[in-house]
């Protein structure tokens, strides 16, 4: 398997009720945060990254991450692992893309944007952690 029988998508993990002020990042390919962000009035929190996708599928790139044979899926960090030394949080989220429809990943190939939304609050009022599954998948334009 080469380059060239990988298809690149956009992907756009949507963080819905994020708790105010608490940092949220993606997690670099170092493993430390990437991007962090903060909502300070309710607002979502936006994650943009590509990956690649050979066939499979199976799922590449600097965000994802792996379980065992198939399970793919990406790292979202919150608080203090979101680059936050002062949050009383040092948390993970993790959300999976193994599972996602193989309609979604072809129409995002041609020209569209994978964009997965989770909610970014548990049931306690703390930040969400652990895996957290999607409130919605879809495939929006670019």
């Amino acid at each position: 398997m080469g380059k060239a029988d990988q298809t690149h998508i956009r992907m756009r993990i949507v963080i819905d009720r994020p708790v105010l002020g608490v940092p949220y990042s993606l997690q670099a390919k170092d493993g430390g945060p990437l991007d962090p962000k903060r909502s300070l009035a309710g607002e979502p929190l936006v994650f943009d990254f590509v990956v690649r996708i050979s066939p499979g599928p199976k799922f590449l790139g600097d965000q994802v991450r792996r379980e065992g044979p198939t399970r793919r899926f990406v790292y979202v960090r919150v608080g203090e692992a979101a680059g936050d030394p002062a949050s009383p949080w040092s948390r993970r989220m993790k959300i999976d893309i193994h599972d996602v429809e193989r309609d979604l990943l072809d129409r995002a190939s041609i020209g569209g944007v994978l964009v997965i939304t989770v909610c970014g609050t548990a049931r306690d009022g703390t930040p969400a952690c652990a895996t957290v599954p999607a409130l919605s998948r879809v495939v929006a334009a670019r």
